[in-house]
């Protein structure tokens, strides 16, 4: 099992790492936390799983494009 840092997550979801600490607020995406020092680790299948996600997610509204003529 392989744990990133928040600044990796953030590159590979594509958004800021203050954006990662919202979402762990929200309930979004939930880190792992260091317990001597409190910093925020993600799983690497966890950020894989979230990106697959988003994908199906986006898959679901292009599929209901409508053409107006």
């Amino acid at each position: 099992m392989k744990y990133i840092t928040i600044k990796d997550a953030s590159k590979l979801i594509h958004v800021t790492p203050l954006t990662l600490r919202n979402w762990d607020k929200k309930g979004i995406l939930k880190p792992y936390r260091n317990p001597v020092n409190n910093y925020r680790y993600y799983r690497l299948d966890q950020i894989e799983a979230f990106l697959r996600q988003i994908e199906q997610s986006r898959a679901k509204t292009t599929k209901r494009k409508i053409d107006l003529f």
